[in-house]
C-alpha cells in the first residue's frame, strides 16, 4: 500500500546534524520510519543519540552513526533513501552525491537552491540512468502512513488507507489528508513547487495508477507552467482510476509570483481556469477549495465502499 517508499525503506538524513535535520530526524523516527544513518563529512565517525518518542510517554532514544558519505553510508547500511537537509548553496553537491553513489530515492526537502543547481542536478540524473528518484527540491516529502515518512509531512494527521495524493503544494498537502484522515492514504507525496522538479505529477499518477492498494487519486496543482495540462493528458489516455482535482491560485493577480517560485502566471498561460478547464476535460473532477475536492473524494470512496 505505498509508492516509492515502504517500511523497508532504509532512510539516511543528509544534513541530519543540522538545526532542521535533526528536529525532523526525530519526527520521522516518531513515525515508524526506518533510518539507519546520517551524513556529514565534518562529523564523520560521530554517532548521535535522538529521541524517538513521539513525546508521550518515556524517551526512546536511539543512537545513529554519522557517515562522512553517502556512498559510506550505503556500504555500510544498505540504505536505499535519502532525504537531504542541506542548505542551498551546497544542496547542489549534496544531490550529485547521492546519485553518483547510487541511492534509488533522493527526497530534497531544502527551499531556495537556485534553479540553475536544480538543472544541473536532474540532467546529471539522466545523464547517470536515472537510477536514483529525486523528489523536490522545495518540497514536504512523502509519507506512507504506517510504513515509512521521509521529510517534513506530520505523521499524525492520517492513517493508511487506499488514497493516493500527489500535491505541489505542502500546506496543502497536510490539509487534503486531514480533510481525508477518515479514509486515509496509501502514499502522499508532495513534489515541490519550484521551477524544476525531480518527480512529477505524471510519475505520481503513473505510480497510484499501478498500485493495487490505491483506489483513487487527488492531485492538487497551482498556477504557473503547463504541468496540470500535461497530466490531464496522461490521465485521459492511461489512468483508470477516479481522479479529483484542485488548483491554486484562482485569484492570483498576472506576472507576480505566488509562494513557489514556478507560481507565477504570464499572460493566459498557467492560469488556474486553464488549468482547470484542462482537468474537467480528461474526466478530473475539480473543486473550487480544498475542503470542496476533499467532499468530491469522499463521495467517490463511499460509492467505491
Amino acid at each position: 500500500m505505498a509508492i516509492f517508499i515502504t517500511k523497508d525503506s532504509k532512510v539516511i538524513v543528509q544534513g541530519m546534524t543540522g538545526a532542521e535535520g535533526t528536529k525532523h530526524t526525530k519526527r520521522m523516527l516518531a513515525s515508524g520510519t526506518n533510518i539507519v544513518g546520517g551524513v556529514n563529512p565534518r562529523k564523520a565517525g560521530e554517532k548521535v543519540t535522538l529521541d524517538a518518542s513521539s513525546g508521550a510517554g518515556a524517551p526512546q532514544e536511539v543512537v545513529l552513526p554519522v557517515f562522512g558519505t553517502v556512498a559510506e553510508a550505503i556500504e555500510a547500511t544498505g540504505a536505499d533513501v535519502t532525504v537531504i537537509f542541506v542548505p542551498p548553496a551546497f544542496a547542489k553537491a549534496a544531490v550529485i552525491e547521492a546519485i553518483d553513489a547510487g541511492i534509488g530515492l533522493a527526497v530534497v526537502i531544502t527551499e531556495g537552491i537556485p534553479v540553475h543547481d536544480t538543472a544541473v542536478f536532474w540532467a546529471h540524473a539522466v545523464a547517470t540512468g536515472n537510477k536514483t528518484r529525486i523528489i523536490g527540491p522545495n518540497c514536504p516529502g512523502l509519507i506512507s502512513p504506517g510504513q515509512s515518512n521521509a521529510g517534513i509531512i506530520p505523521a499524525n494527521i492520517s492513517g493508511a488507507g487506499k488514497i493516493g495524493l500527489v500535491s505541489k503544494s505542502g500546506t496543502l498537502t497536510y490539509q487534503m489528508m486531514y480533510e481525508l484522515r477518515d479514509f486515509g492514504f496509501s502514499t502522499a507525496i508532495g513534489i515541490g513547487g519550484d521551477p524544476i522538479i525531480g518527480t512529477t505529477h505524471i510519475d505520481a499518477l503513473e505510480a497510484f495508477e499501478a498500485d493495487p492498494e490505491t483506489s483513487a487519486i487527488v492531485m492538487i496543482g497551482e498556477i504557473g507552467g503547463d504541468a496540470e495540462e500535461r497530466a490531464a493528458a496522461y490521465i485521459k489516455d492511461n489512468v483508470t482510476k477516479p481522479v479529483v482535482g484542485y488548483v491554486a491560485g484562482f485569484t492570483a493577480p498576472e506576472g507576480k509570483t505566488m509562494g513557489h517560485a514556478g507560481a507565477i502566471v504570464s499572460g493566459s498561460a498557467g492560469t488556474a481556469q486553464a488549468k482547470k478547464e484542462a482537468l474537467e476535460a480528461a474526466g478530473v473532477k475539480v473543486g473550487k477549495t480544498p475542503s470542496e475536492t476533499a467532499s468530491l473524494m469522499r463521495e467517490i470512496m463511499q460509492s467505491i465502499g
